[in-house]
């Protein structure tokens, strides 16, 4: 079976996000799964940060040039192996140098060329996959004009098309005037693409994909909901028969307490003596008081009110002020929910640290510190953050929504079941009710040690995900 992997990043490449994190592990993990007969392959646009930091390990396939309604833009198709995965980098510096990957005012026209350019690469190759799996609103023209522009050459039309929605927040959304000038579509492509009057890519790709998937169960039912959909609820509930959910993995040999080189001391599910050690460095690297009688909370986020800091904000002082737990944000965003950490560490040093940067080497060392991670987001289609924290014996606190919900399931005092703490409502005392549940057991060794290594030995591989995929591929071929 021959599959291509169409996104527009991918780890180690260039990444802001869990999509990256996919397009980085999910390909090796599908072609372990199919076997040696299959050919996987990724494609992504040549960042000039993909230049900078790996040109001297790409090179030059062909060079082609690709049309764009009346542009005929030069298109440099380079490549490089990694994990038994041919990677493919789209180069065109007029679209693709630039200090940002997305939020430019050309987007659209940047990411139509993108999506042309993955289909006319294909000969120029020499490979026809038997799936193109596009991943989100930037590859979404890639289904479209598979369906739209190429169904009639031989080639292209044993093609099917997989759409993965990884966040229906985003979705392509722009005006009718620009359907033929950028788009290179027409009039009577217009209804394929027209959603409350506007021109959405990710409708037309979710009309044009054979199937659609998302990053959980729970969330491709989510979805279908006014709540959930942005505004897509109608049309994914009038395609959702094509509809499915299949939950993101993390790499597991990348997130491993055992041998992570960042970390204080090395520990494992069998012996986790070690995170006591990682606690104190995680307390004494952020400048709180190296205490082992008190449980340190963490989150790892950006900084928004979607991923549950409203809630915070509203109960923090209530919550810390007990004194009998410590606090650990790791994370940028909105400027309101910056500024309220930093002046709760500057009022509380020795119990609130707030480390308002993004660093992956130093996430690892608060996921490793910790005792509890929260994690109380209003939506979150997959999450990855409270598997990587499972993974280090940080056990989860979580809403009941989207992948958390598939992941994190709620301890059962009576049965000692569960790999973390749960709340259903989107509610502040809801939330701190739990989290104070969660810091009481914490002072139950004898339950909470077992607690603890339930989370670390939940399988989060890629894996499992990959088998799912692979299911879903050939239920499509055949």
């Amino acid at each position: 079976m021959n599959i291509l992997f169409i996104g527009s990043e991918a780890l180690p490449y260039a990444s802001t996000g869990g999509l990256g994190d996919v397009l980085g592990s999910l390909p090796a993990a599908v072609k372990r799964t199919l076997g040696e007969g299959s050919d996987v392959r990724v494609v992504i646009p040549l960042y000039s940060i993909i230049r900078a930091r790996f040109g001297d390990e790409l090179s030059l396939v062909s060079e082609i040039n690709v049309k764009l309604s009346w542009r005929n833009q030069y298109c440099g198709i380079y490549e490089t192996e990694r994990d038994g995965v041919k990677y493919y980098f789209l180069d065109n510096e007029y679209y693709f140098k630039r200090t940002a990957m997305y939020g430019n005012f050309d987007d659209g026209e940047r990411f139509a060329f993108f999506g042309k350019a993955t289909l006319e690469m294909l000969p120029h190759i020499g490979f026809w996959p038997d799936i193109i799996h596009a991943n989100d609103w930037q590859t979404a023209t890639s289904v479209i004009y598979l369906k739209r522009k190429y169904a009639h050459l031989t080639e292209y039309a044993s093609i099917k098309a997989l759409y993965t929605i990884h966040n229906i927040g985003y979705q392509g959304v722009y005006d009718f005037n620009i359907l033929n000038d950028i788009f290179e579509l027409n009039f009577w492509d217009r209804s394929i693409l027209d959603y409350d009057g506007m021109l959405n890519l990710t409708k037309g790709a979710i009309v044009c994909a054979d199937r659609v998937s998302t990053v959980s169960p729970r969330y491709a039912e989510e979805i279908k909901t006014e709540y959930y959909s942005s505004g897509l609820h109608h049309i994914l509930r009038l395609y959702a028969d094509k509809l499915s959910g299949i939950i993101n993995g993390i790499d597991v040999d990348y997130y491993n307490p055992e041998t992570d080189p960042c970390i204080e001391a090395r520990y494992s599910a069998d012996d986790p003596s070690g995170k006591k050690v990682d606690k104190a460095a995680l307390q004494k690297l952020a400048g709180l008081t190296v205490r082992d009688d008190v449980p340190v909370v963490a989150m790892v986020s950006r900084l928004a009110s979607h991923k549950g800091f409203d809630l915070v904000k509203y109960v923090f002082g209530e919550l810390l002020a007990g004194g009998d737990m410590q606090f650990v944000l790791l994370g940028k965003g909105e400027f309101e929910f910056e500024y309220f950490f930093d002046e709760m560490a500057k009022r509380m040093p020795d119990r609130v640290a707030a480390m308002l940067v993004y660093d992956k080497d130093l996430s690892k060392k608060v996921y490793a510190g910790a005792d509890i991670f929260l994690m109380p987001s209003k939506s979150e289609p997959c999450g990855l953050a409270q598997m990587i924290a499972s993974r280090y014996g940080t056990v989860p606190v979580v809403r009941e929504t989207g992948g958390l919900y598939d992941t994190i399931k709620p301890y059962n005092k009576y049965t000692g079941t569960g790999n973390g703490f749960t709340f259903t409502n989107y509610n502040a005392h809801d939330m701190m009710n739990v989290l104070r549940e969660a810091a009481a057991l914490w002072r139950e060794p004898d339950k909470w040690e077992p607690l603890m290594k339930r989370a670390m030995k939940t399988d989060f591989s890629w894996d499992a995900s990959a088998e799912k995929y692979a299911q879903l591929y050939e239920s499509m071929i055949k």
